[in-house]
């Protein structure tokens, strides 16, 4: 399977996994896609060991059916309110080579980064992800590439994510109890960017909402890396509970009336447009008005934006957006909620984000429910590069690690 990256996503409501193979050419193509219902998870929390499992086997059995591959490894994607970020910053001087220079090298890089990461966290809480913002190399700031810059001081300024350890290990447990290696973990809330946000995008400064069944994770990307990483408790599931709750019906009948006629912009709905919902056990079928339905949808994902709104404000009050508002996730497939979007924020600069085509089954792959599940598979395919020599552990020796290290970085830049 070196040619063949498998992503796995496992979220509150639905566990996609994705098969893609690289072929000759260089060319990465989607050979197979595969859903399950997710029955374990709450708010991005495993609390069902067992029906996490099978969900996984579900969506994995239906992904290697259509690819025709036995699938043993992936990379998994880890969300959920447990997930926090922050900003840090190391300084470090800079090394003497002891050739009468002192450019900055690999080395450099690699001492300020663990400088930044030197913050304090909780013992039940691990890091997730590093991402560097920027560099400063004595007192000037915004370089991206320190490498080879003189220079007597270099500062660092990162983004770091952190998860739960345990929220990890159990989401970890199950792929490896349904008979997976797990090659590596990523946030999918940043694994979501790499497949819906373009790169300009990401510079001019984006955010990304992705609307989850139990969650909603926002990210907001400025000069090409995230400021801001956060999750709320809210989701598509709540816009499916309001109906329920409201209207007197269950679950499954609430979520099929949401998927087939819902709307959250009442301007979109022609008023006395009736429609009939067939009642249990026999009874008469109910007939609801189509604009009722739509004002609790509304209402429901207003709030969720004006809480996404409130979220990124210590942001946006300082810094100029120029990019876009990018929704993603099986919420935003709700129609209108481009227009409710660009009403809450006052702009029109909202649009879906729905992935690229890649080759293989487009039809299967593009919406915007996919883009955290693909972006995994983009991501592993970037790191990847020419061969999977490059994903080989490091040994203890330490410029081995720093070998290893000068290698991310190398294909970081690139």
């Amino acid at each position: 399977m070196s040619d063949v990256i498998v992503g796995l996503d496992i979220g509150t409501s639905a566990i996609r996994a994705v098969v893609a193979e690289r072929l000759e050419t260089g060319v990465l193509q989607i050979i197979g896609v595969g859903h399950g219902v997710s029955q374990g998870l709450r708010k991005g929390a495993v609390v069902n060991i067992e029906k996490t499992v099978q969900g996984i086997h579900e969506a994995v059995e239906a992904a290697e059916m259509m690819s025709g591959m036995e699938i043993t490894h992936c990379i998994t994607g880890v969300g959920g309110t447990h997930i926090d970020g922050l900003n840090s910053r190391g300084i470090v001087a800079v090394t003497d080579k002891g050739k009468g220079n002192r450019e900055i090298d690999q080395q450099d890089i690699a001492r300020v980064i663990e400088a930044a990461k030197a913050v304090v966290i909780p013992l039940d809480r691990r890091v997730m992800h590093v991402v560097p913002q920027a560099f400063i190399v004595d007192d000037q700031r915004g370089i991206k590439d320190p490498r080879n810059m003189i220079g007597v001081r270099i500062e660092a300024e990162v983004h770091i994510i952190t998860a739960s350890i345990t929220c990890v290990n159990n989401i970890v447990d199950c792929v490896k109890r349904a008979n997976l290696q797990v090659d590596t973990s990523m946030y999918h809330g940043l694994a979501a960017v790499e497949s819906v946000m373009t790169e300009e995008e990401q510079e001019l400064g984006s955010v990304l909402i992705d609307i989850g069944g139990g969650t909603t994770d926002i990210v907001v990307m400025i000069g090409g890396a995230p400021v801001l990483t956060a999750v709320l408790p809210v989701g598509g599931s709540h816009v499916t509970n309001d109906l329920a709750i409201v209207k007197g019906l269950s679950n499954e009948t609430a979520e099929k009336l949401k998927t087939t006629d819902g709307c959250c912009w009442m301007p979109l709905i022609e008023e006395g447009e009736p429609i009939l919902i067939p009642s249990p056990g026999g009874r008469a079928p109910m007939q609801l008005d189509k604009l009722d339905i739509c004002e609790i949808f509304q209402a429901r994902m207003a709030e969720i934006f004006t809480m996404v709104k409130d979220k990124i404000s210590p942001v946006s009050s300082s810094t100029r957006f120029a990019g876009n508002i990018i929704l993603c996730g099986g919420g935003s497939r709700l129609p209108g909620v481009v227009e409710l979007a660009s009403d809450i924020f006052g702009t029109s600069a909202v649009r879906l984000g729905i992935p690229g085509t890649f080759g293989g089954l487009t039809g299967e792959y593009r919406s915007p429910e996919f883009a955290a599940v693909l972006g995994l598979i983009l991501s592993q395919y970037k790191q990847r590069g020419p061969s999977r020599e490059e994903k080989k552990l490091p040994d203890v020796d330490s410029g081995k690690i720093f070998g290893k290290i000068r290698g991310a970085w190398k294909n970081l830049f690139e």
